[in-house]
């Protein structure tokens, strides 16, 4: 099983969402933590040994970083993820107090309920296959 952390992959220039559609069957859990990647002509991936408040590859708090949440949740919601969505705190800046308070609404906003029905199905009772065949004028033996 895996736990998806998107987080993870600004700093690597990994793609998060083909992440998710290649792994879609083994994620057991998803940590909601922000990352952002801003290099500059001195540093990239790896930034040395800056300190962290300094490196181009940080972690942030929900809503302060690079990750495309609303991308993730759908994917999720599109295979069916039903578990946990966790906020995970190593912000280089908020408190984990302001993080908490700010995340969780976030986080309960991003949860996509997904639909029973189909959106072309107005009725709700499928297509009228025979009224079909009417109105285009096919005619059958």
């Amino acid at each position: 099983m895996i736990s998806n952390d998107p987080s993870h992959f600004p700093p690597q220039q990994l793609d998060y969402l083909a992440f998710v559609d290649i792994y879609e069957e083994r994620i057991s859990a998803f940590h909601v933590k922000h990352a952002e990647f801003n290099p500059n002509g001195r540093q990239g991936v790896h930034s040395g040994y800056r300190p962290w408040m300094h490196r181009a590859a940080r972690f942030r708090s929900l809503g302060d970083g690079h990750v495309d949440f609303v991308g993730v949740f759908s994917k999720l919601g599109q295979y069916g993820y039903d578990s946990r969505a966790a906020l995970e705190w190593e912000c280089i800046m908020k408190s984990p107090d302001q993080d908490a308070a700010e995340g969780a609404p976030s986080i309960a906003d991003h949860v996509i309920e997904v639909t029973e029905a189909a959106f072309d199905d107005f009725a709700g009772e499928g297509p009228n296959i025979e009224a079909i065949r009417s109105l285009m004028g096919w005619k059958y033996d």
